[in-house]
């Protein structure tokens, strides 16, 4: 073990403690996956990342740095809050880009581009790896474990940009807010669940469950699901090509993510507050 630069960064907020923490191991040289996920599982965070060198692949497309982004019990090969927040924490350590207001990621789906935009960071949402509506058995079934009846689901689609997200839009925001979903009859499933919400400026309302922490997890803010619920909406013509949605009003966090579709590209950015600098021995 050894000394290793550690930053803890809150996600998709601009004020600290009300967006989505992430941890950040910023030398992950040497460390086998089983540290790493020993590690992510003892910060009882969403999520842990360690930055690495590029590989020489990744280097020769222009990589900036690696990646390897962990939750409970497994490693992602892609995950949009990690993202930001491993960028933010990357660049406040001294990390210099290649191309001046573009950084590359490489990470388990490859190359990822994140771009400045002002005060915060916005990634190119990578492309779904499934899309399409989900089977009517799964919406059942979804429906079931939201405790919602299967008219309410308004709309339904495969959001699978790695996390293997299942979409479903309700018709009413108190609804998705009111949520108390069945960890046992959705177990094994990503569920994201979004409404229009019509707030001045704020577009969709928006939660997240997936399998951790031994049962259902709640996560504050999600940028992986917010980049595959954007490519399904406006792709759809559910939202407009500019939007901004807000997660984690029922876990008392003010998560905003700001999406918009330039140039064939969705991008998902938000702010990103560090908590915690310093050093983790690892």
């Amino acid at each position: 073990m050894r000394q290793r630069p550690f930053k803890q960064v809150d996600v998709f907020t601009a004020d600290a403690y009300r967006g989505n923490p992430l941890a950040v191991v910023l030398d992950g040289t040497g460390l086998t996956t089983e540290a790493m996920q020993h590690f992510t599982h003892w910060t009882n965070l969403s999520e842990a990342t360690f930055v690495l060198p590029p590989t020489a692949e990744g280097r020769a497309a222009g990589a900036d740095y690696r990646v390897r982004i962990l939750c409970p019990g497994r490693e992602l090969p892609f995950a949009g809050h990690p993202t930001l927040g491993t960028c933010h924490a990357w660049l406040e350590a001294g990390g210099q880009p290649h191309q001046d207001g573009v950084v590359v990621q490489e990470c388990g789906v490859g190359l990822v581009t994140l771009r400045r935009e002002g005060a915060r960071l916005a990634f190119a949402a990578p492309p779904l790896c499934r899309s399409g509506p989900l089977d009517e058995t799964d919406v059942q079934r979804i429906a079931q474990g939201l405790g919602v009846a299967r008219s309410d689901i308004a709309a339904h689609a495969w959001c699978d940009n790695g996390p293997q997200w299942r979409g479903v839009m309700l018709r009413d925001t108190q609804q998705v807010l009111a949520l108390r979903p069945d960890a046992a009859l959705l177990a094994g499933l990503d569920v994201g669940v979004v409404a229009p919400l019509g707030a001045e400026g704020i577009a969709f309302e928006v939660r997240a469950f997936f399998p951790g922490n031994n049962g259902l997890t709640e996560d504050p803010v999600t940028g992986s699901l917010n980049a595959a619920l954007a490519q399904w909406l406006i792709g759809a013509g559910l939202a407009p090509a500019r939007y901004v949605a807000r997660q984690g009003t029922a876990l008392q966090r003010a998560g905003l993510v700001h999406v918009a579709q330039e140039d064939g590209h969705i991008w998902v950015g938000g702010s990103s507050v560090t908590c915690i600098d310093g050093t983790v021995l690892l």
